[in-house]
C-alpha cells in the first residue's frame, strides 16, 4: 500500500469536494491524523526518506536505548512510540542525516497546505517526548543526535500560515484563508463531544478504539499505554487500543452488522471471551507487542458471536477506565461515544451496562468535526467572540 500517496490523494479530494461557493469562505483549516505515525522526511527537498511507520507499529529493537535514556516508565517507553521509530530508523539508516526530519501524519498533511516544513503541535509530538506542562522537548532527548530531526512544537490550533499559491489558484480558496496546526485523531473526537467537565470522558470506537477522560491529574504510565495530553489547565487521561471496528470489519459487512445487531439483547451479558484484535500486539490497556488476537470459539450463531465480540470490548473498555482511576486519575461518571461504533445503540447498550455509568452518542461523533473546532480557534480569539 502506497500510503503517502493515499494520504495526499485522499487530502486533495476532499478539497475538491468542498462545494466551489463555500470555498472562498473558508477562513481556517486544520487536519487531525492518526497518533505516532511516522514520516522521516528530507528537510531540504520534502522527499520521503523510506515508508512511514505506522501507528500501530512497534519497534521493539529501539526499546533498550530509550529506556535507557528516557524516565521510567514514560510515554515514549513503548516500542510503538514516535521516539522507538524515530531511534529505529536512525540506528539502521545509512543515509545523510544531517537534513532529516520527523513529522506526524497530521503534520506531513498540513505541510502540503502551507508549505513550510517542521511545524507539530503538542498533541502529536507527546510520543516523541515533547513535555506539553514546560513546554518544551526535555533535556535528556535534546542531548540525543537525532533531536536535530525534531520539529517545533506549537498549541493545537495555532496559525501557521497562508495555503500555498498553487492551492489557492487550483480550489479557489481565499488568500485569507489560515493554515492551523491540528492534532491527533482521539482527541479531536474528545473536541467534537464538547465533554467539558473532569470525568467526562469520550471514547472513540473507529478501527481501534481509543479513550480519553478529561482528569485534574496527569498520568503517564507506558506500563499501561497510559499518557496524558494537555488540554488548557487539565489533562485528557487516556490510551489507544489496537481493538476495534477493524477487526468487525474482517468478520463482518457493514450491512451484516447491521442486521445482527438489531437481534441482540444487550441486558443480557454474553458467555464469550475474546480480545479480537486485527494482529499480533497490543498498546492499551496492556502494552504487550506479542499479544495474540483471540477470537475462538465460534459458535454457529452469528448474532452470538457478534454479541461476544462487542461485550468483549465493551469489558476491555471498562478494563481500561478502572485502570486510569486506579493510576489516580479523576474517575469517570460519563462516557460519550465517537467514530462509526457510536451509530451502534446496541452496542452503546452493552456498555452502559458493563461499564457502570451512562453511555451515549455524541453530538459531534466524527473527528473532523473536532479539528474544525481548532481551525475554528485558529482562526482568532477576537473574530470568535465577536461571532
Amino acid at each position: 500500500m502506497d500510503w503517502v500517496r493515499s494520504w495526499k490523494v485522499t487530502l486533495l479530494s476532499l478539497l475538491e469536494d468542498i462545494p466551489l461557493y463555500l470555498r472562498p469562505l473558508i477562513a481556517s483549516i486544520s487536519v487531525d491524523g492518526t497518533s505516532a505515525t511516522t514520516m522521516l522526511i528530507d528537510g531540504n527537498s520534502g522527499e520521503m526518506l523510506g515508508r512511514p511507520l505506522l501507528y500501530n507499529e512497534s519497534c521493539a529493537d529501539a526499546l533498550p536505548e530509550v529506556k535507557s535514556i528516557a524516565p521510567e516508565n514514560h510515554t515514549v517507553c513503548s516500542g510503538s512510540s514516535t521516539l522507538c521509530k524515530l531511534v529505529s530508523w536512525w540506528n539502521v539508516n545509512d543515509s545523510n542525516k544531517q537534513s532529516v526530519l520527523l513529522l506526524h501524519q497530521a503534520d506531513w498533511l498540513l505541510w502540503l497546505l502551507h508549505g513550510k516544513l517542521g511545524i507539530s503541535d503538542y498533541n502529536n509530538a507527546l510520543k516523541v517526548g515533547y513535555d506539553p506542562e514546560i513546554e518544551s522537548y526535555p533535556a535528556w532527548l535534546l542531548s540525543q543526535p537525532y533531536s536535530r530531526a525534531l520539529p517545533s512544537v506549537t498549541a493545537p490550533g495555532t496559525p501557521i500560515g497562508p495555503l500555498k499559491e498553487d492551492i489557492l489558484l487550483q480550489y479557489g480558496f481565499s488568500k485569507d484563508c489560515v493554515v492551523c496546526t491540528g492534532t491527533t485523531d482521539s482527541i479531536a473526537a474528545f473536541l467534537a463531544g464538547r465533554a467539558t467537565k473532569p470525568g467526562k470522558a469520550v471514547t472513540s470506537l473507529g478501527s481501534t478504539l481509543a479513550i480519553k477522560l478529561l482528569s485534574t491529574s496527569r498520568i503517564e504510565d507506558a506500563r499501561y499505554g497510559v499518557y496524558s495530553h494537555r488540554l488548557d489547565d487539565k489533562w485528557l487521561v487516556g490510551g489507544a487500543s489496537n481493538i476495534g471496528g477493524a477487526v468487525l470489519r474482517q468478520i463482518f459487512t457493514d450491512e451484516q452488522l447491521e442486521k445482527l445487531s438489531e437481534q441482540i439483547d444487550p441486558m443480557v451479558a454474553s458467555p464469550l471471551d475474546y480480545y479480537p484484535l486485527q494482529t499480533t500486539g497490543e498498546r492499551f490497556p496492556v502494552a504487550d507487542p506479542n499479544m495474540e488476537p483471540k477470537l475462538h470459539p465460534r459458535p454457529k450463531s452469528d448474532v452470538e458471536y457478534l454479541h461476544g465480540i462487542l461485550e468483549s470490548i465493551a469489558r476491555i473498555e471498562a478494563k481500561a477506565y478502572n485502570l486510569l482511576k486506579d493510576l489516580g486519575a479523576t474517575p469517570v461518571e460519563e462516557v460519550f461515544t465517537a467514530g462509526g461504533g457510536a451509530k451502534n445503540e446496541k452496542w452503546i447498550k452493552i456498555r452502559e451496562r458493563v461499564l457502570g455509568v451512562p453511555v451515549s452518542r455524541a453530538l459531534q461523533t466524527e473527528a473532523a468535526y473536532g479539528a474544525a473546532l481548532l481551525a475554528l480557534q485558529g482562526w482568532g480569539k477576537d473574530t470568535v467572540a465577536s461571532v
